[in-house]
């Protein structure tokens, strides 16, 4: 497995340093929600730590919040609540939303607020090598005394002065010298310290919830590349010079960034879609496939078209996983051909575009066979556990607005009683005991009285797909027990919630219109 290396310039083999793979993400600054950029950003890294496993290794993924700076500071007083609020907040609403993109989550979410002591131990100890000094409360790092800074982004120090906006701030050494400790100003949180009432530097803070969650080296580094200098390039400035030793990591990964027109996508300069409007408009495996269509290091250019010119394509591996394969003899396809391609594409830098490619042939293969009435279960496993591996759920588009769900359930509660009036509680029954075995309350689903429940509340978009399922699936008996005129009822209003249903002789299937 190959991957390119930001501080060599160049792709490297990877191998882990010890049994388990220590992987530092750099996360969000919660003092807002978040926008489709940051959610690239996961999907990458969850892409190589879902492969990384697929490969039989263990990971341990630390991804941080930035839950004090100037825009946490800024954010709170424009809104009247404190950091701590506005970061539970948002940091709420994020989580929320790498579960509905099926992101897995870290293993630790640390707090820079949380790492303050280690933050201080940190900085005592560069100032007592000589690498940092304090004037008036402030605590500065040395840049100049690091002599192979710049080393991530290859370039000298004095290019680095001429091609960058610094802080220009008379108490300090030399210009390019970086903020490790703040001293304290009216109104904003602070912190004590041997150097006065404060807070901490921003790259400090990753530099000390790595050490303090993985230790020193870890092997993967990652972040957009947008944190190449001055943050990273920072985080490894006063991470090796506290430690005395390097690398402080051995691989550094980083993502292209996703623009929108012609500007980089950015919280700061209001250039966003947030990843709440994108979940509205578009599935999580639309997006997903849309990220992965390109390569992770490229650039990406986020319209509307381009991710709904995903939806049909994300609807050709559903399809082709959901169809019901028919009996008789295997389709003969070289899986294992399919699977050394796959592994192929992933193990030359994550090259998502190859892997999607074989993805959609095996499609093609599985419909063909399927056409010429070849079983193809062990073909549609395959797929299926390959698309695992990039994390796409292939699951129908889920139920999260009311407008739609609240017909849904009103769809069930009347078949429920149509049946009932035409003498069949056994089929009645029979859908009951069906959502109970789902895990769906039937005294919530029908609420006082045998009516719909007026909140959502209990309700999750995947029961959605648990009562559609059941509902397809009773329509098949009441279709094959001739009871045609409800059958079409039942169509004709799935129709009206925007979806299509697809006789068969081997049973219906069912998709968004």
């Amino acid at each position: 497995m190959k991957l390119y290396n930001t501080l060599s310039g160049k792709l490297e083999t990877f191998h882990s340093s010890n049994d388990v793979v220590k992987m530092y993400v750099c996360g969000v600054t919660p003092y807002s929600q978040s926008h489709v950029g940051h959610v690239l950003r996961a999907v990458v890294f969850d892409v190589l730590r879902r492969y990384l496993e697929f490969k039989g290794f263990l990971v341990k993924h630390v991804e941080n919040f930035t839950d004090i700076d100037d825009k946490m500071i800024q954010r709170a007083e424009s809104t009247g609540v404190s950091t701590n609020k506005l970061a539970d907040d948002n940091i709420n609403i994020y989580l929320s939303e790498i579960k509905e993109m099926n992101i897995l989550p870290a293993h630790v979410y640390p707090r820079a607020t949380q790492e303050i002591p280690k933050i201080i131990e940190m900085i005592e100890g560069l100032i007592g090598k000589g690498f940092a000094y304090c004037i008036e409360g402030n605590v500065y790092f040395r840049v100049r005394k690091d002599e192979d800074y710049g080393k991530l982004g290859r370039r000298s120090l004095d290019t680095m002065i001429a091609g960058s906006r610094v802080e220009i701030d008379e108490n300090k050494e030399d210009v390019m010298d970086f903020a490790l400790w703040k001293c304290e100003k009216p109104g904003e949180p602070s912190w004590d310290s041997p150097w006065g009432y404060g807070r901490p530097g921003w790259h400090i803070e990753c530099s000390a919830m790595a050490l303090s969650h993985l230790g020193f080296p870890i092997d993967i580094h990652g972040g957009g590349q947008d944190l190449v200098f001055p943050h990273h390039e920072n985080e490894i400035a006063q991470s090796e010079s506290y430690v005395g030793s390097e690398p402080m990591s051995r691989y550094w990964l980083h993502n292209g960034l996703v623009r929108l027109g012609s500007g980089k996508m950015s919280k700061s300069d209001g250039n966003l879609v947030t990843v709440k409007d994108a979940l509205q408009n578009h599935s999580a495996d639309e997006l997903r496939l849309f990220f992965l269509s390109a390569h992770y290091r490229s650039p990406l250019s986020y319209t509307e078209e381009g991710v709904s010119t995903q939806t049909r394509a994300v609807e050709r591996l559903r399809n082709a996983v959901r169809s019901t394969s028919p009996g008789g003899s295997s389709y003969t396809v070289q899986i294992g051909d399919f699977k050394k391609r796959f592994i192929s594409a992933m193990d030359d830098d994550l090259n998502t575009p190859r892997a999607l490619a074989v993805l959609f042939e095996l499609s093609r293969h599985i419909n063909k066979g399927i056409e010429n009435g070849y079983n193809v279960v062990q073909i549609q496993d395959t797929l299926q556990g390959l698309c695992n591996v990039l994390g796409l759920t292939l699951a129908e588009p889920i139920f999260n607005r009311e407008p739609e769900f609240f017909p849904l359930i009103n769809l069930l509660v009347d078949t429920n009683a149509e049946l009932r009036s035409r003498g069949r509680e056994d089929l009645s029954g029979n859908m009951y005991e069906q959502l109970r075995v789902s895990g769906i309350s039937i005294e919530e689903i029908l609420g006082v009285g045998g009516q719909a429940p007026k909140s959502l509340d209990g309700f999750s978009s995947s029961d959605a797909d648990k009562i559609i399922t059941i509902l397809v699936e009773l329509r098949d008996i009441i279709r094959s027990e001739g009871l045609y005129e409800l059958s079409d009822s039942i169509r004709e209003r799935f129709g009206d919630l925007g979806f299509i249903l697809e006789d068969s002789s081997t049973g219906t299937k069912w998709k968004r219109s």
